[in-house]
Parts: structure tokens; sequence; C-alpha cells
């Protein structure tokens, strides 16, 4: 067992708790695989958050192998699996992270009498039965044990802070409040800390944790307040991905408290070098686009157009900045390459960029940079994050793009033809028109591949500037109930399309195939989690 070290840090250190694995690939249309949620932890670790909570393990096979491979892969941060306050929840949880430096278990059960009553039907006797069990349980596994009273925000204070006093009586080291649905505001919010720490003084020999929403827009607000009120960590996700609207966004919390540190004192352990390389990851291997006025990351979030604003940022920066571009890593677009360049010289590229590349990944990196160069003047630090971004990924059951043709003009119908390589490795081809040369590549590549889906949403946005700069193209696919994304990124952007769409199919099939073998049998109301 691995001791906790959540009240031995300074009293002003705010832990950064990640979530984007478990609760942001919740998120409609999100399907990663292990390999892409490792790529992302590790990133995480770069970043330096405190706490990755990598996944549900007890939901299917496939989140148990990557909270798993995240615990033994991934050094620094501790490691959290979520669980019910189910013995069979965190027994699985326990197999997943066991192996982790510092291992955690989080657990909940929900404490407002809509919940009660409607979701679970049963009592407040139960949950406080199942509470203390659920703590127990998880302590006698690691030292390190969170617990969360879902829907805190809407349930009874003096009976949340009963059941939290339970599972602090029982070992639990953090107490997390969460605002489930995205209901409360900052002052009602303060107010319940202060409440409470009144009902359940035991609350202040434990580090107290938010997990805000954002329904209302106030998850970051929300997450604010409760650390002015005392909280110490808070749950968040890259981007504010997650359920619904989404969560407190990681990269916004983050530099609240950096920047305004003159107002609280208050420090987190990011390095916010490297936000905005984790932002766009995260982007890429999601789907979920950034949106050009997101604060922190979207591209506008230090473009100035008027005059008056752009004439004093030329005089002092200040002027109408309050940050500076560099703090978060969005100049970090500075490594160039050219189309003579070697594998050393990609190889030292990428290093610089936190890849570790070697043997058969680097030879394949190596191959789509010489084609990225030749179409290219220059390569540059962005370049190569989208270029070994897609080559990293696992392809061993994945569908790729063979080839692709295309006749079209403007007397003419488009037409296309398409191969797609299965993971068999046989190549199929298909041909079709449509009403512009994108539409048509996407029907070959489903007349090709004899599957059908409904196109939800296309994306196309430029990686860098310039004439030359590559495409990088989302496509969101639907069929079966079912939602998953792809991406795809080349100079050409009809290429980039057919990549994206190719990617994204194969994570549609994959998405329904676990979704039919999914043999759990807790609906998605039950495993939803804080």
């Amino acid at each position: 067992m691995t001791s906790s070290t959540v009240n031995n840090d300074d009293a002003n250190r705010v832990h950064i708790f990640d979530t984007t694995l478990r609760d942001g690939e919740q998120s409609p249309g999100i399907s990663l695989n292990t390999s892409e949620k490792v790529e992302i932890a590790q990133q995480l670790a770069r970043l330096g958050v405190d706490v990755i909570e990598a996944g549900f393990p007890v939901t299917s096979p496939g989140d148990f192998e990557a909270v798993q491979q995240i615990a033994r892969s991934v050094e620094g941060p501790t490691i959290c699996g979520l669980a019910r306050a189910q013995k069979g929840d965190i027994d699985a949880s326990w197999n997943a992270i066991q192996d982790a430096e510092r291992p955690r278990i989080h657990t909940f059960i929900s404490t407002s009498d809509i919940h009660i009553e409607h979701q679970m039907r049963n009592t407040r006797d139960d949950v406080k039965a199942g509470a203390r069990a659920a703590v127990a349980h998880a302590k006698s596994f690691c030292e390190d044990v969170e617990f969360s009273p879902m829907d805190a925000t809407r349930a009874d204070i003096e009976f949340t802070a009963e059941v939290c006093a339970i599972a602090v009586e029982e070992g639990a080291t953090v107490i997390n409040i969460p605002d489930t649905v995205g209901y409360t505001t900052p002052e009602e919010y303060s107010r319940y800390f202060e409440k409470l720490y009144e009902f359940a003084p035991s609350m202040r020999d434990v580090e107290l944790s938010v997990h805000c929403h954002d329904d209302l827009g106030l998850a970051v607000a929300n997450s604010y307040a409760g650390v002015l009120a005392g909280a110490r960590q808070v749950e968040c996700a890259i981007n504010g991905i997650g359920e619904r609207a989404g969560n407190c966004s990681l990269e916004e919390i983050a530099m609240l408290i950096r920047v305004r540190e003159d107002t609280h004192g208050l420090t987190t352990g990011i390095n916010t070098r490297e936000i905005a390389r984790t932002s766009r990851m995260v982007s890429r291997l999601t789907g979920y686009v950034v949106p050009p006025n997101k604060a922190v990351v979207g591209r506008n979030a230090f473009a100035h157009e008027s005059g008056i604003h752009q004439d004093g940022v030329l005089k002092e920066r200040s002027t109408f900045e309050i940050m500076d571009a560099t703090e978060v890593g969005l100049d970090s677009n500075q490594i160039v390459l050219g189309k003579h360049s070697g594998r050393h010289a990609l190889k030292d590229a990428l290093e610089q960029l936190g890849f570790a590349v070697d043997g058969g990944a680097l030879n394949q990196a190596f191959k789509r940079f010489k084609e990225i160069a030749d179409k290219k003047k220059q390569v540059t630090a962005l370049d190569l994050e989208a270029i070994v971004s897609e080559e990293m990924r696992d392809r061993t059951e994945a569908h790729e793009l063979d080839f692709f043709r295309v006749e079209a003009g403007s007397d003419r119908e488009p037409q296309a033809a398409a191969g797609v390589r299965l993971p068999s490795g046989e190549v199929l081809s298909g041909e079709s028109t449509g009403d512009g040369p994108v539409e048509a590549i996407f029907g070959a590549i489903q007349k090709a591949t004899g599957t059908g889906a409904e196109l939800r949403e296309y994306h196309v946005a430029a990686v860098t500037g310039g004439d030359d700069a590559l495409g990088q193209v989302t496509v969101v696919l639907r069929a079966d109930d079912t939602t998953a994304s792809g991406q795809g990124v080349s100079t050409d952007i009809l290429e980039a399309s057919g990549r994206a769409y190719v990617r994204a199919l194969s994570n549609l099939l994959d998405g329904i195939a676990i979704k039919q073998a999914d043999e759990s049998g807790a609906d998605d109301a039950e495993i939803a989690g804080p």
C-alpha cells in the first residue's frame, strides 16, 4: 500500500485532479482506444497534474485494460480508478490500478433525495450503509481513498455531511463535493462548504475536492469558489470536455490560479508551458474541436482585431493582455525541419516535443514526415505533433485509407474511387458520385466497406498558417445509437477528409462492437459518475 500525501503539501497548494480520461471520455462521440488513452495520460504527467482519473474499470474490458496500462506505464501522478459503492466495482478498480506507483480508489454514491428515490430506489439508511461498506472495502486495498456524495449540491446538506463523516470515519483521505448537474452558483457553493465544516468538523482532517459541471456555464467559477472556501483539489478536464456541457476546464482553472495568485496566494504544480500541447492532443484524439474563442487555448485567445487594442499591445503587451502566450505554450512552433532532414533530426525534434519513438514507430513517422516534407517548405513543431499523433496510433485493429481518386469539375458530377485496408490486410474498393468531391469520397468508402453511417459533423482547420499548411479534418459519424469521431491530416484536404472518415468509421465499428459485448448489465444512468 502507498500512503496518501494529500495532507503533506503546502496548505496553499491546489491539487489538479484530471478526469479527461473518465468523465471527459463519457462525452458523446468520443471513443479512445488503449494506446490513445496511454498517450494522453503520459502527456498529462508532463503537464504536471497531481491525479489522473484513468477510467471506470468495471464498465467494460476495454476500460479496465486502459486503466491497467496507464497504472503500469505512467509515472508521477496518482492513478485513480472510479467505482460505484459496490464491491464488484471496487474490486475491479483495485485490480486495474494496483500496479500504479500511487494508486487511488474513488468511490461514490448519491445523497440527493431525487437520486435516492428515482434512480437508486432505496433509502437514506441504505446510502449510509453503502458509503460505509464501500470506503471500508476500498481502504482494505489502498491507503488513498476518495469518496463522493453524488449530486451533493441538490442534496440535504445535513444528510450529506453525515454520509461524508461516515466516509472519513472509515478512512477516506479525500472528500469530493460534486455539482453533478451543474446546478449551483458560486455563492451557494461557498456557503455549502461553510455548512459542511459546521455539520461535519472531521472534514477539516481530510482534503476536500470540487467537481463541477458546466450546464449553466459556471464550472470554473464554482470550482474557484470551492477553492476559496477551503477545497484543495479541483477535478477538471482538458478543454472542459465531459458529460453534457462538460467539466471545469483544466487550462482555465490552472491559469486563473496562476494569474491571480496576488489575490489568493494559491499555486498548482501545473507546467503551464504544456497546456497548449495537451489541449491540441486531446482535441485531435477525441475529435472535439476547440472553439476559436475558447479561453486560454482558443486561436483567438491572444489575437487582437480592434485597432486600439493592437496599438496598445504593440506599445506594451500588458495594456490588453493579462497572460503571455508563452506561459501556456502557444509559442511552441519554433522547431523547423526541411525535406532533407534525416531520421536523427526527426528523432531529436520529436524528443523535444515529448515523443519517445524508435524502431518501427520511428520508421513509420519518418515515412509520413517525408511525404509531408515533399509538399511543404518547412515542417514545424505543430506539423510534427499532428503527424506523429496520427502515425503513433495503434492500427492493429483499425481500418486505413489505402488510396483514393477523384474526378471533379464545374461541368461534371464528382466521381470518386477509394480503397480501405482492413485490419487483416485485405483492401476493399468502391466507387461513388456526390454533390462534391468530399461527399463522393465518403460514398466510395461506404461502398467499399459495405457500411452506412450518418455524417453528423465535418470540420476543417489549418494546423499552421501559410499556403502549404497541413489541413486537419474531423469527421463525426453515427449509427446504431453510437457516435464516433476520426481525424486526418494532410496538405491535401481531400486526402485528410478520406483519412478522417475511415478512422471515424473504424472507431464507430469498434464502439458498436464494444457496446454489444458489454456484459456489465449496468445502465448509463447508473455508471455516469459524479
